[in-house]
């Protein structure tokens, strides 16, 4: 009896220890002149590993910040372990709908996570720096980001995802800032209608992309991201689309962020880099 109770504390011993890291780092941005933090988790093998590890870079929402993933989500550790991958969490300030803003030089966070970010990390980590190792998601706000630059940088990204998506922004022309970034839609219809999401489906007729779209039936972007689905099918773009239960909150990003991980690691696992 007390063999078996020594036996289960020393596997419960073990296992508790078994965690992912979670990392607060300064990134410095030349295109903006600042110091952005950034958070980095590592999976719990990652200092033992000689390995090199794909990456998942995790966008917010409008008004999150770098640490909204640790912070808010619960099992994102537990799931980094599970899956043995970095998962970055990507400041965009407040409002940057993570484009380089045409009418406010001190926003270029397009030219910040794909220029400067992204080479800062494969530099300080130990990282498949390739496109095939290299994934991006968001919610909300990054849902329509992750869209956005990977439709741009298929270079640079492999798969992308969006989890409750402004995949359309010209029907909100009043909402979360996006006129201080373009400009209003009145005086800069041109801006509103290169920088939405819905517009780009030319840059990726070719499927280069793994794409995976979900939203929450009674969520307030359900009908615009039911209209991009219904786009990229008639253009024949590949993608995972998918409407469950749920609306624009906490609750549904923490499911919808156990589904899009798992499509990532398939990505991965197709590559043949796990």
């Amino acid at each position: 009896m007390k063999k078996a109770i020594c036996t289960l504390l020393l596997m419960f011993v073990f296992f508790s220890a078994k965690a992912a890291k979670i990392d607060t780092i300064q990134v410095f941005s030349p295109s903006m002149n600042k110091n952005i933090k950034t958070c980095v988790i590592t999976p719990d093998d990652y200092k033992k590993s000689n390995k090199k590890f794909p990456v998942v870079y995790l966008l917010h929402g409008y008004s999150g910040n770098y640490a909204s993933w640790a912070k808010d989500f619960k099992d994102v550790g537990k799931q980094v372990d599970q899956y043995g991958f970095i998962v970055i969490g990507v400041d965009g300030n407040f409002s940057s709908w993570y484009f380089d803003s045409p009418i406010d030089p001190t926003f270029k966070y397009e030219t910040y996570v794909i220029k400067e970010l992204v080479p800062f990390v494969d530099k300080n980590y130990k990282t498949i720096a390739s496109r095939e190792g290299r994934a991006i998601s968001g919610l909300s706000m990054g849902g329509h980001g992750a869209l956005y630059l990977s439709f741009r940088h298929q270079d640079v990204f492999g798969a992308a995802g969006s989890m409750s998506g402004g995949v359309d922004i010209r029907p909100f022309p009043e909402n979360w800032d996006i006129k201080k970034r373009l400009g209003t839609m009145t005086e800069f219809p041109e801006n509103w209608e290169k920088n939405t999401v819905t517009n780009m489906l030319e840059l990726v007729k070719d499927n280069k992309l793994k794409l995976i779209i979900d939203c929450g039936v009674d969520d307030f972007f359900m009908d615009v991201n039911r209209e991009l689905h219904n786009k990229m099918l008639a253009l024949k773009i590949n993608h995972d689309y998918i409407e469950r239960p749920g609306k624009h909150n906490i609750e549904y990003w923490e499911n919808s962020l156990k589904f899009q991980l798992l499509f990532f690691d398939n990505f991965f696992k197709e590559n043949k880099l796990k």
